[in-house]
């Protein structure tokens, strides 16, 4: 199986921990930055993210197997693809944003005068502030499933009987 494709056999009923095992890591947020800024093609790609060839070929098929992005041929021979996000890819938009907004609030470089990246409502041509993308869990009550309960105290029996613990202390 490719590495950061989600089957059946995903042990967790967590999303966020579902969520991320399609993700594989830092790269896979990269490659959907560079698609949202409009980059299409395999070398593009590789080039703004410093990606080897071999991960983001492997990122790449995982992201089309999961339904995130689909590719189309642009030259027959040799074959050459770009890469569009899907409708399923496009709803992590609200991921990178969020990034993005709190990088830019907490990682900034001393001495930035201005963003790396500025956005402006496409409608009103207003600048968005990074306020405005402001989400929170405080807003939210988080009820667990039964199933999802079950499997935290699993987790959690598990974890009090084997060796991790120890290795914790």
């Amino acid at each position: 199986m490719i590495e950061g494709v989600v089957d059946d056999s995903c042990e967790t009923l967590c999303p966020i921990a579902r969520s991320l095992s399609v993700m594989g890591g830092k790269w896979t947020l990269l490659i959907f930055r560079e698609l949202s800024m409009g980059s299409r093609r395999f070398d593009d790609i590789q080039a703004q993210t410093g990606i080897s060839s071999h991960l983001l070929s492997t990122r790449l098929k995982a992201l089309e197997q999961n339904g995130l992005i689909e590719r189309r041929a642009y030259c027959v021979r040799p074959p050459r693809y770009e890469y569009f996000v899907t409708p399923k890819g496009k709803e992590l938009d609200g991921v990178l944003l969020l990034l993005r907004s709190w990088g830019a609030k907490w990682l900034a470089r001393t001495g930035e005068d201005e963003p790396a990246v500025a956005l402006k409502h496409r409608s009103t041509g207003q600048d968005v502030s990074d306020d405005v993308l402001e989400l929170s869990f405080d807003n939210y009550e988080a009820t667990l499933s039964k199933a999802f309960e079950k499997e935290r105290s699993e987790n959690q029996i598990k974890f009090r009987t084997s060796s991790k613990r120890k290795d914790a202390k």
